[in-house]
């Protein structure tokens, strides 16, 4: 997950040089940050819910 964020970052940081505005930049830095926590979270969740089930067998 975190890869994949860093990977869209460079490509934002990369468009800007291209003629990206920075207001741009920093809107879609804030929606990727939103799914990467919406992500981060489903995942957590998935690990909580396993755990428990591991530990009720």
């Amino acid at each position: 997950m975190r890869n994949v964020r860093a990977e869209i970052k460079d490509k934002l940081k990369k468009a800007i040089k291209d003629g990206l505005s920075e207001d741009n930049e920093k809107d879609a830095e804030e929606q990727l940050q939103k799914l990467h926590d919406k992500f981060i979270k489903k995942i957590d969740d998935l690990l909580e819910a396993k755990n428990k089930e591991i530990m009720t067998v």
